[in-house]
């Protein structure tokens, strides 16, 4: 954790330093290292938050693009008493979850209910093959009517397949802690994928860093379309003469509730 209760106050860890967790009144110890960053953690084992997961420096990074007082805000269910301590929660009501580690679907779909109003930002640099599909995946991207967004046939040849069922925005960040020059590099953008309608494509819209930060902390983020497929009309869609279709090489898994490509033997 980033922050603990210090004689009433929110505040970082300092090397010897002691706390209390917002959360469940616990103890806290300062954390303080040349290795890891400086964090939190209970003196104690404990089960404070099941969705807790250790954070790495590109975690934190995400989070300091926030302001202290929206960061780790706790948030309760008033009926069940259930309560969870989110990343990120601004002024507007949106929560943002930044995920570096894998994430069971049960879970993503757990935190996605509970939260309702958030997106993901998802560690796209924790796995080096990720990037490498992706590059492969966007060749096949077909532009729409609309600036900025794509539609992608079969997502999970683009994107890890743990991530297509998602009901919110998913965010992937392939540049990680990187600084890249090269402004034309792809890895400069974050790449939005939307909640897909059905099992063969999505809508995926390129999104700079420094306008999704922006947006989400002044709440232009919530003009933006929310059903972006009732937005980018398909009549409109450019050189779709000249996409290759994949509809043979796939068949429907109703297990998996999705199309998976056909085995060669």
């Amino acid at each position: 954790m980033k922050y603990a209760l210090v004689s009433g106050k929110k505040t970082e860890a300092t090397k010897g330093s002691k706390g209390i967790c917002p959360n469940c009144g616990s103890e806290l110890t300062a954390r303080c290292g040349p290795i890891r960053i400086n964090h939190w953690t209970h003196t104690k084992s404990s089960n404070c938050d099941i969705w807790w997961e250790n954070e790495k420096e590109w975690h934190r990074a995400w989070k300091n693009y926030y302001p202290d007082e929206w960061q780790e805000i706790i948030i309760p269910d008033v009926e069940t008493g259930e309560k969870h301590i989110a990343d990120v929660r601004t002024n507007h009501g949106l929560v943002i979850e930044f995920q570096h580690s894998h994430i069971d679907p049960e879970e993503r779909n757990s935190r996605e209910s509970f939260y309702k109003n958030m997106v993901w930002i998802v560690d796209g640099t924790r796995l080096k093959r990720d990037y490498l599909r992706f590059l492969k995946g966007q060749n096949n991207f077909r532009r729409t009517n609309k600036q900025g967004f794509f539609i992608v046939d079969f997502p999970d040849e683009c994107f890890p397949s743990s991530w297509i069922g998602s009901k919110v925005p998913v965010l992937f960040d392939f540049r990680g802690l990187e600084s890249i020059e090269n402004l034309n590099d792809l890895r400069n953008y974050l790449y939005c994928l939307f909640p897909n309608q059905n099992n063969t494509e999505a809508i995926v819209a390129f999104v700079s860093h420094d306008s999704f930060i922006k947006n989400t902390i002044n709440g232009d983020w919530f003009k933006k379309p929310q059903e972006p497929q009732k937005q980018v009309s398909k009549t409109t869609i450019q050189n779709k003469t000249n996409i290759r279709r994949r509809e043979s090489s796939h068949y429907y898994d109703p297990q998996k509730g999705r199309y998976v490509k056909k085995r060669r033997f």
